[in-house]
């Protein structure tokens, strides 16, 4: 059985992200994927592509893109979900992978070390054409290419904040230290990590595109031009002012780069950097993850009613229940600029989520919060 998602599908849904982007649509978007559709074959014997098996490269690039189809194939995409491959199982920041550090996924999740702990001085990030991880996803990239032919969006693959690769290079609190012993030479790196990080972005885009469907990152928010959820989880470990030093340029030059740029908002620790964050003039949304043991998305509206009144769009993402999440739109009057998309691995009652699909599109958030 096919993937269950049409061509008309998609172009309706290419018109309502279009409309979401540019502040036209006055619903929230809302994506749900359930797990429950019959695949109409024998699950094939390839593993699927995870952290846990990402690191095989010897099995072969058709194999693991036909077992990603029949799993695509058990999918159930209700409002705003899409068929969509999330490249994000090379771990957070693979691009440390493609300059040479090792990565470790003998506990089932990925690390990434480096293979040499030089100091700040002596690193210099250079590109490796023949890098195994680099060539395997580029491989893995066109081989999704032939096979769905435009019916899935691939997302690129989780690239990583350029803060974030650097750290795996300087570990520890290595690249700590080198903020006040060689804030040049961290400038330098940091330039070199830019550089790199954007083409990568945009060579595997060129295998991409202009086949697949669109554009997307590991949170599944839709665009049909180049966009991605920027980070810096280094953040969490440096006070405002060392951030717009070091972090913040870097981001706005990838931003200016980027036709729809998001930031990933990870814990409470990021939070003293938020107005820094919102003063990037071609940032079009953050991201808010609270973290863990930290009260859930829904119990943050004041770090929403920020991100909306600074003109910035929003996606709340997680386990968070329909009920809880509309309360906070209603709470908050929001409407306009946010995605929503909860957790769906357990999700199977399509006639218990098709209601509050209608809600959320016939709900007047505004008019709710103003009364």
């Amino acid at each position: 059985m096919a993937i269950d998602f049409t061509p008309q599908r998609w172009e309706q849904l290419r018109n309502t992200y279009r409309d979401w982007w540019t502040g036209r649509l006055t619903r929230p978007l809302v994506a749900v994927e359930l797990y429950h559709r019959d695949p109409g074959r024998p699950m094939p014997a390839a593993p699927l592509l995870s952290q846990a098996t990402c690191a095989d490269l010897l099995i072969p690039a058709d194999a693991i893109v036909d077992r990603l189809d029949w799993e695509l194939s058990r999918r159930v995409y209700l409002g705003d979900a899409y068929p969509l491959c999330s490249m994000d199982c090379f771990g957070p920041g693979v691009m440390a992978a493609f300059l040479g550090a090792r990565l470790d996924n003998s506990s089932g999740r990925v690390w990434f070390h480096p293979t040499r702990n030089l100091p700040i001085t002596e690193l210099h990030l250079e590109y490796d054409p023949d890098n195994p991880l680099l060539r395997r996803i580029k491989e893995l990239c066109a081989a999704m290419m032939k096979r769905w032919q435009g019916q899935v969006l691939v997302s690129m693959t989780d690239l990583g904040g350029n803060l974030d690769v650097l750290s795996t290079f300087r570990p520890s609190d290595g690249l700590l230290l080198d903020l006040y012993d060689h804030p040049d030479e961290v400038t330098r790196v940091l330039g070199e990590a830019h550089s790199l990080w954007h083409r990568f972005f945009n060579e595997i885009n060129a295998i991409l595109q202009p086949q697949n469907p669109g554009y997307s990152a590991w949170c599944n928010i839709y665009s049909d031009l180049p966009y991605y959820m920027l980070q810096c989880d280094f953040s969490y470990m440096i006070g405002p002012e060392m951030f717009r030093k070091f972090a913040l340029p870097e981001l706005a030059a990838s931003t200016r780069r980027l036709d729809h740029a998001f930031y990933h908002l990870d814990g409470k620790g990021q939070l003293p950097h938020l107005d820094a964050i919102l003063s990037l003039d071609h940032l079009a949304g953050v991201q808010w993850v609270p973290g863990d043991g930290a009260p859930p998305c829904p119990q943050w509206p004041e770090v929403y009613e920020r991100i909306l009144a600074a003109g910035k769009k929003t996606q709340i993402i997680g386990p968070s229940p329909f009920q809880d999440v509309f309360n906070l739109l209603q709470r908050t009057g929001i409407g306009t600029g946010v995605h929503y998309r909860p957790w769906s691995s357990v999700m199977t009652d399509e006639s218990a989520i098709r209601p509050w699909l209608d809600r959320f599109a016939s709900a007047d958030f505004k008019h709710a919060a103003e009364s």
